[in-house]
């Protein structure tokens, strides 16, 4: 396993996506850096994280997803193995708010940002990126933020958490392997936020809605039971849960 550590980069994701472009890089390569100048989360919003605190990395899965219509099995196998190894360290009621926050009771500890490319051969190669809060004490303007230190009020080894992320995410994406995504998608439902709970939705025209999140489809898309019992369907860019 080549992991590759950086003091500072402006974004793991990038300096990863560019190593591959100029040579072949070995599957399941990560960077982590302690400081990242310009992170990303999902729809262009910025991460920003408290030098050497947190866990920033990005590592490069290939081989794994063989057509289009598997992207979203990446999805469900990386944000299962957030969640599974935050249970190792006996975090509180965790869940998976869509499409790729990792919460604590209403506290986001971790993004997931992936981002995929097609290769000239139809072989998809994904660079997953992950931010996890891990001993940073204060969130300035982000209520709705938390760390694994302020959860559980004490200090834990970024490099214990990042070993043993990998060996998830490489066990789960052992299961897209050998065609068992289903086991995944059951778990992954399992841990949805605000599954089957009656929540206030707004659109992408800023109108507010009621809706009872009933699942996610296999493109990745939010699953809604609306006021007038009819079902619909959500993209990403489409709709923001109120919580």
């Amino acid at each position: 396993m080549n992991v590759i550590k950086l003091d500072a980069i402006d974004s793991t994701n990038d300096f990863l996506k560019e190593l591959s472009k100029k040579q072949v890089v070995e599957n399941f390569t990560v960077v982590v850096a302690k400081n990242q100048t310009k992170g990303k989360g999902q729809m262009g919003s910025s991460w920003d994280s408290e030098s050497g605190k947190n866990l920033i990395m990005s590592i490069l899965i290939k081989d794994i997803l063989r057509n289009i219509d598997e992207i979203f099995h990446l999805n469900v196998a990386v944000a299962l193995s957030v969640v599974h190894v935050l249970e190792e360290f006996n975090l509180p009621k965790l869940s998976i708010k869509w499409p790729n926050d990792i919460m604590s009771d209403t506290k986001k500890l971790c993004g997931i940002l992936i981002e995929n490319s097609f290769k000239s051969d139809s072989k998809i190669e994904s660079v997953v990126g992950i931010g996890l809060n891990i001993n940073q004490k204060a969130f300035n303007n982000l209520p709705k933020a938390a760390s694994m230190l302020v959860v559980m009020q004490r200090d834990f080894d970024l490099d214990v958490i990042l070993n043993r992320l990998i060996f998830q995410i490489k066990k789960n994406c052992s299961l897209i392997v050998s065609n068992q995504e289903d086991k995944l998608w059951n778990d992954f439902h399992n841990y949805l936020f605000k599954m089957n709970v009656p929540m206030p939705f707004e659109d992408a025209n800023k109108i507010r809605f009621m809706g009872i999140i009933q699942g996610i489809t296999n493109e990745g898309k939010l699953q809604l039971i609306l006021e007038d019992d009819s079902i619909k369907t959500f993209g990403i860019k489409e709709i923001q849960m109120l919580y």
